[in-house]
């Protein structure tokens, strides 16, 4: 690794020095929705350097956290992937983006939602969440021009990027689906007030509002 070790025997110390250098915890949070080609990781990661990207690839792939994925079959790019050690840190991207998404309130300039943001967004909201067995629902979720999507079926919930097949229903909406999440916007007033349009059966929007909830801490400073 290329960044400075901290001189101390302990796991945190270890911990920052493998993903405390500037874009790793984004491209964590991007392997950790799927694997990837180099070019998604570029696509998806708006604005990163890409001697930067591949740097830190290879830091990762070193620590082995992340590990390269020869072409098979009809694929020609070599794809990227978490390894099992690299598995074991999505709880904790999880708690820091619940934790960092607890100070947001509206884009600041220039700041785009992505695929793997939404997706992870979205599976932090879900979190542990159990739902009836009988239920089997699918929803599509499209912020901007990307997409995610949430399935409730066989007890629990799953998230994933990209659309939903044959959802039951596709809820569009801007960067304020965030306030749905933490629970300050109701379904109804959501609806009502053009934050969210619904596609297919918006009955079932309350059951998604209701499941996929984060709330957030309420203790930012004056002003955020």
């Amino acid at each position: 690794m290329t960044n400075q070790h901290y001189g101390q025997f302990c796991g945190l110390a270890r911990a920052a020095e493998i993903v405390g250098q500037r874009w790793t915890l984004l491209i964590l949070r991007d392997l950790s929705v799927g694997q990837q080609r180099y070019s998604d990781l570029v696509a998806g990661l708006p604005g990163i350097p890409t001697n930067t990207l591949a740097t830190r690839l290879k830091e990762l792939e070193d620590e082995g956290v992340v590990a390269r994925v020869a072409p098979t079959g009809t694929e020609r790019a070599v794809v990227y992937r978490l390894t099992p050690r690299g598995e074991e840190l999505t709880p904790a991207l999880d708690a820091l983006s619940r934790w960092g998404a607890g100070g947001m309130r509206t884009p600041r300039e220039g700041e785009t939602v992505t695929t793997a943001s939404i997706t992870a967004a979205l599976r932090v909201a879900a979190g542990d969440a159990v739902v009836p067995a009988d239920w089997d629902t699918s929803y599509g979720v499209r912020v901007g021009p990307v997409e995610a999507h949430v399935v409730m079926r066989d007890g629990r919930i799953t998230v994933g990027p990209g659309p939903a097949e044959d959802p039951d229903l596709i809820i569009a909406a801007g960067p304020q689906i965030r306030d749905v999440l933490a629970g300050e916007l109701d379904p109804d007033t959501a609806v009502a007030t053009g934050v969210v349009q619904l596609e297919g059966d918006a009955a079932l929007f309350g059951r998604f509002a209701e499941r996929l909830r984060v709330p957030y801490s309420e203790n930012l400073p004056a002003g955020a």
